[in-house]
């Protein structure tokens, strides 16, 4: 019985319990408090006793305490002041998260009397968190056909903030392409979402980088920044959005296999089977599955391939952890790869010239970019070249290089250069990349042609046939293509006398030099003439040289008789007394001939006579002489036929014709037999008859005297002006062949003039004044002056 009214009293004691609780709860009124959140602890939040209307020390005696619901005490009661303070500092992100607003509920127990009173304390959120995006690379392949407009949405930022101190818009660095727009999703977050404004080319710009920035609305706002790699492509793709809680871990590229990355660890508030958990990869891409492998019992996450920063920097690795109830929950693990230097610099060209004009100013040669896939020390770069080169290497902005001439270049001098571009980096070991550009150095028209040889001296034998290659000039030009091409021409002659345009022609091409006609030795010798060389760049240069064209003598000119003449009315009879001794010196045979050298090197013989072996002649000089002592049985009248012979090849020959009359004495009267006279003519004549013959010869002598000293003076006014000037072979003659002095008929001294008349077909020689100079008391004779012009051009002088 006792037993039973103890569970009956007990049964009211909880019953009035709950009542009364109840009715305190109905009745009390409801408290709010707010504090800023990471205010420090024991900060004054309010005096509890004065809210609840309560004196100085109440709280202490009712015994008031303060109730959370996990028994987590956020707040402390100073019972005896009444006030509430902050147990510790508070962090409105950890304990409400994303929740808006983060109420703390809360209730103050007064147990004498047993009273409630609800309360809560409101954490106010500040701005102490920056945006933050999960993937700082975003990597965006956009069709170049995608027309303005068209929108990309792009993977959001975090941030733990909420309100205003939240996102509040989304900013992209400024470009030509894309604008970007801020929207709202559905649960309030604001994400970016990337417009479209200018069609994209990618042959034009094959890629876009670009920053984002996510802005929240704190004061003073804070900025989270991701980049943003668009290549324009055929295609268009999102990657998918993940949110946190996420790990991040740092591993070097050069890690082996197997090593252990990180382990992730998930727990499940159930219990049972429900709280087993298995870990896997989550929407794992082909990349993240060969990389990454996960053990499904541990969650230790190990490496399965060999990692390589520069292709990929950082791996996001999303985990799922399921549990057997088909629940799960997902984090994901950041990986950045940190960098080793394990590749040498690189070396993009943008521009290059392979060809330089010679004697140009500095020339840029090559525009180009160095860079490292390392990063940080084993990604700066030095850049250098050769230090025996005229170039330099100008560094024109971050990594960018421009190779310059650093003087005007000579293609003469060196027409190919090979530079290299050597980059080595700043890591350990130091790693190096070397570029060779071969430069060629084009032709500039810097030279002239200059020919082999300042004058050239030609020789050609006259009478040679027309179109007659005769000689070559050569030029060289040190230039190149077009500048070295040569062509070769006349240039106006020194003499405007000598018709050049009718002598000789060029070939404009190798300078082969032709003579246009036949040349002939007695009217022209030699002649001068200049050539020109001038190449076919622009503007040509040229040059020129001499050249002297000397003209070979031919034999083809016979000897002329000078004396005795041949042409004359009456022949002319030589007189020989009876008396005279064997060697006696009856005439003397003078003959020239136009040619030179040894063409005109003359001899004589005698080739018929009336009574042979009576009379001689020398072969050297043309000197007729008795053979022995005449008696009065010899004939009183012998014809001579002298031959005159040149030494050329083939040679050529005059005859001359001699009449000799044998008297007892000068003072004895004679006659000249003319050649038609018969053989067998009287031996004898009257003194009448050869008296009368004696006279007329004389006269006839004279006057032929008197119309050569004539001729002579016009030859002398004619002079060098005059075209058909006297020209006489030149070339040593030996004395003893022309030497014509002795006794006899000829014993006084003879001099003679000779002129060779040119411009007609045939050579023919004048004859001028005859000066007597000694009788010695015979008849007076034909004298042959000798002039100075006459030892000049023919080298001899006749006495």
């Amino acid at each position: 019985m006792e037993a039973s009214r103890k569970v009956i009293c007990r049964q009211r004691q909880v019953f009035f319990f709950f009542f009364f609780l109840g009715l305190a709860q109905a009745g009390s009124e409801f408290r709010r408090y707010s504090v800023v959140e990471e205010t420090e602890g024991s900060s004054f939040v309010t005096n509890l006793a004065k809210d609840l209307g309560l004196g100085q020390g109440e709280l202490s005696r009712r015994g008031a305490r303060v109730i959370s619901k996990g028994n987590k005490l956020y707040l402390q009661l100073d019972q005896e002041t009444g006030d509430l303070l902050l147990n510790e500092k508070l962090d409105r992100e950890e304990l409400c998260g994303q929740t808006e607003p983060c109420m703390l509920r809360f209730q103050v127990l007064l147990e004498n009397p047993l009273e409630f009173f609800q309360a809560e304390l409101q954490v106010i959120d500040i701005n102490d968190h920056a945006p933050v995006f999960m993937d700082r690379d975003m990597l965006l392949k956009i069709s170049e056909s995608s027309p303005p407009g068209t929108k990309f949405p792009l993977k959001n930022a975090q941030d733990m903030d909420v309100g205003r101190n939240n996102i509040e818009n989304y900013i992209i660095s400024p470009n030509s392409y894309f604008r970007v727009l801020t929207r709202k999703r559905s649960d309030g977050r604001k994400y970016p979402e990337l417009v479209l404004d200018k069609l994209l080319d990618r042959e034009e710009e094959p890629e876009l980088r670009l920053t984002l920035t996510a802005q929240d609305g704190g004061s003073p706002p804070r900025f989270g920044t991701a980049q943003v790699y668009i290549e324009v492509v055929d295609i268009n793709d999102n990657a998918p959005e993940f949110e946190p809680p996420f790990y991040r871990v740092q591993i070097p590229e050069d890690s082996p296999i197997g090593y252990l990355i990180v382990k992730v660890t998930a727990t499940d508030i159930d219990i049972g089977v429900n709280r087993e958990i298995s870990y896997s990869l989550f929407q794992a891409s082909e990349e993240i599955s060969k990389t990454f492998e996960i053990n499904a019992m541990t969650g230790e996450i190990r490496l399965k391939k060999q990692l390589d920063f520069e292709t990929t920097q950082s791996y996001e690795v999303n985990i799922e952890a399921r549990d057997t109830g088909s629940l799960s929950g997902k984090c994901t693990v950041l990986t950045q790869v940190m960098d080793v230097n394990d590749n040498a610099p690189e070396v993009t060209m943008s521009a290059l010239t392979r060809q330089i004009p010679e004697n140009s100013p500095e020339t840029v040669v090559a525009v180009f970019s160095v860079s490292d896939l390392d990063s940080e020390e084993n990604g700066k770069i030095s850049c250098y070249i050769q230090d025996d080169l005229p170039f330099l290497l100008k560094s024109s902005m971050e990594n960018f290089y421009t190779l310059v001439t650093e003087r005007p270049l000579d293609r003469e001098t060196r027409g190919e250069y090979n530079v290299t571009i050597t980059v080595t980096d700043m890591g350990t070991p130091r790693l190096k990349t070397e570029h060779n550009i071969t430069v060629l150095v084009s032709d500039v028209n810097d030279n002239a042609p200059a020919f082999t040889q300042t004058s050239y001296t030609l020789s050609v034998r006259e009478n040679n046939s027309p179109a007659l290659h005769i000689g070559t000039v050569r030029a060289t030009d040190r230039d190149a293509g077009a500048n070295a091409q040569v062509t070769y021409s006349l240039l106006p002659p020194l003499d405007p006398h000598v018709p050049l345009a009718s002598l000789v022609s060029i070939n404009p091409d190798n300078g082969h030099l032709f003579a246009l006609r036949s040349l002939d030795y007695e009217a022209l010798r030699a002649f001068e003439f200049r050539v020109g060389a001038a190449d076919r760049g622009s503007p040509a240069l040229s040059s020129q040289a001499l050249v002297r064209v000397l003209v070979a003598d031919d034999n083809d000119n016979a000897p002329f008789v000078l004396y005795p003449l041949q042409n004359a009315s009456a022949p002319c009879t030589e007189l020989v007394p009876r008396a005279a001794e064997a060697g006696y010196l009856v005439t003397k045979v003078v003959a020239v001939d136009g040619d030179s050298g040894q063409n005109a090197w003359l001899s004589y013989q005698l080739l018929k006579a009336t009574e042979p072996g009576l009379f001689g002649v020398w072969a050297h000089n043309g000197e007729v002489r008795t053979a022995r002592l005449l008696s009065e049985r010899d004939a009183a009248k012998h014809r001579l036929v002298v031959l005159v012979k040149d030494n050329g090849e083939p040679p050529l020959s005059a005859s001359v014709t001699l009449h000799v009359l044998l008297v007892d004495g000068f003072s004895q009267p004679y006659l000249l037999a003319p050649e038609a006279e018969a053989a067998d003519a009287a031996p004898a004549a009257p003194l009448t008859v050869y008296l009368v013959v004696a006279l007329a010869s004389v006269s006839s002598l004279f006057l032929f005297s008197v119309l050569v000293f004539v001729a002579v003076r016009l030859c002398r006014r004619g002079g060098a002006a005059s075209v058909g000037r006297c020209l006489v072979p030149e070339g040593p003659f030996p004395g003893h062949l022309v030497d014509v002095s002795g006794t006899g008929t000829l014993s006084q001294s003879y001099q003679y003039e000779v002129c060779l008349k040119g411009g007609s077909g045939t050579s023919e020689f004048k004859f001028l004044k005859p000066i007597v100079t000694n009788f010695q008391g015979h008849s007076p004779g034909p004298d042959i002056e000798e002039t100075p012009n006459f030892r000049k051009d023919f080298g001899f002088s006749i006495q």
